[in-house]
């Protein structure tokens, strides 16, 4: 995500602070080229006329140009200035004072509503909910089914009605049912909309009436830019919106949607999806955000992504096992899947501070990888996997024909194995390699 943004605003920094000082001249024609930047990048005009007018004012307020470290400042101003315009600081799910807590979503046709349901309900129970996913789309076919199927594959219960019901009637009766059955969230997948005239959202307008839920939450794909923030104005002044879920956020290259939408509206972003796979929702935190923007990496989501992944207990037991040498080829197969598990590589490594550059260079090659190490691993008999040093040339070429691979890329794992194992056992006893703080605007 906004991989073009990123990519103009460090050659614009970087640039800015070449030449060591910074004159007003410099300034302006930075500026002008971080305004273009972002109007390349379809976020909304009112917005980067505001976003470069207080940039302007706070580099001048704050002397950069007299001061002996006039580029981290500036980096600092324009990372608070994206903080601040994506909303300040995180706005949580809210929750009724009695139980459940209805969410209602609600957005146009084709923006992943009722997928978002079900990784809305995924989210929250990982966090101790029992969610409830309510059809009231009967105007959509199959939209009861699509959620029921989801709902069978994640395991969380979903209320529908045979057709004929009306959404209001259905939602009545769903609460009935989550009261019985002491569900404490329920989510309310509602009526998908082509266009938002007064006679198209008079149904929604009456059903948020009688509902009274506590959040009506506008669900935006990001890859339409300025089209879901217009939606959102719209919708916002029927329903009286509490919070927005943008998704398709990873393929968003751009990213106006996501910058503008929360100045023009005023509506604060409560969740961001990333991809396809049901746990692709993550809360959003404007401060997180705004440093990938500036390719200064997420270290705490990609912290809290390694946690959801590996426990404490298994990370205890490996760097025992690390220390003491006795790391095998099934671990390292385990590490690798398990970073399978916490998204594609591209969207990892660039969390990482200072490597935002080449996460684009990383599309797709995760997978196949993978799977290319797998089969080999899934080729050796256990004793090789846990003892790789007996791997002769006869072993190679009898492992590389049962993985359908050749005798050097058998090789070339098992170099990799070696590298990583030397480097878990220095990291284990404290002397492996550290990553220097700091974004990487000087190289």
């Amino acid at each position: 995500m906004f991989e073009g943004l990123t990519e103009k605003l460090q050659k614009v920094l970087r640039r800015l602070g070449s030449g060591g000082t910074i004159t007003e001249k410099d300034l302006d024609e930075a500026l002008r080229e971080v305004r273009l930047a972002l109007l390349e990048a379809d976020v909304h005009f009112r917005v980067v006329r505001q976003f470069i007018e207080h940039l302007r004012e706070r580099a001048l307020g704050a002397q950069v140009l007299q001061s002996l470290t006039p580029m981290q400042q500036v980096i600092d101003i324009v990372n608070q200035e994206l903080i601040q315009t994506l909303g300040g600081s995180q706005s949580q799910l809210e929750r009724a004072k009695q139980s459940p807590t209805v969410v209602m979503l609600v957005g146009l046709k084709g923006s992943g509503k009722t997928t978002t349901a079900a990784k809305l309900a995924l989210h929250l129970r990982r966090g101790g909910d029992r969610p409830l996913l309510v059809a009231a789309d009967p105007q959509r076919v199959a939209a009861a089914e699509q959620l029921e199927a989801l709902g069978k594959q994640l395991d969380i219960p979903v209320y529908t009605e045979d057709g004929g019901a009306r959404p209001r009637q259905i939602c009545e009766h769903a609460l009935k049912e989550a009261r019985r059955l002491g569900i404490t969230t329920v989510i309310v997948d509602t009526v998908g909309y082509m266009q938002m005239d007064e006679e198209s959202l008079a149904d929604v307008v009456e059903l948020r009436r009688r509902l009274s839920p506590t959040e009506v939450l506008m669900v935006a794909d990001a890859m339409t830019g300025q089209e879901a923030v217009r939606a959102a104005e719209e919708l916002h002044k029927a329903l009286g919106l509490t919070g927005l879920i943008l998704t398709k956020l990873d393929g968003d290259a751009r990213g106006g949607a996501a910058l503008s939408i929360r100045a023009v509206t005023g509506i604060p972003i409560k969740f961001v999806g990333v991809g396809e796979k049901a746990d692709a929702l993550e809360p959003f935190y404007p401060d997180r955000l705004a440093s990938r923007i500036l390719g200064m990496g997420d270290v705490l989501t990609l912290v809290e992504k390694a946690k959801a992944t590996i426990s404490d207990e298994e990370i205890e037991e490996l760097g025992v096992r690390a220390r003491r040498g006795a790391i095998t080829l099934e671990d390292f197969l385990g590490q690798l899947q398990r970073v399978r598990k916490m998204g594609p590589l591209s969207q990892l490594v660039a969390m990482v501070p200072g490597l935002s550059g080449i996460a684009g260079r990383l599309e797709d090659v995760d997978e196949s990888r993978i799977k290319r190490v797998e089969a080999i691993v899934y080729s050796m008999t256990p004793q090789e996997r846990r003892y790789p040093d007996i791997i002769d040339a006869s072993r190679r070429r009898r492992i590389a024909r049962g993985s359908g691979t050749t005798p050097t890329d058998v090789n070339r794992l098992l170099k990799q194995y070696r590298e990583a194992k030397k480097l878990m056992q220095m990291v284990a006893s404290g002397r492996g390699p550290r990553i220097a703080p700091g974004a990487p605007w000087g190289r």
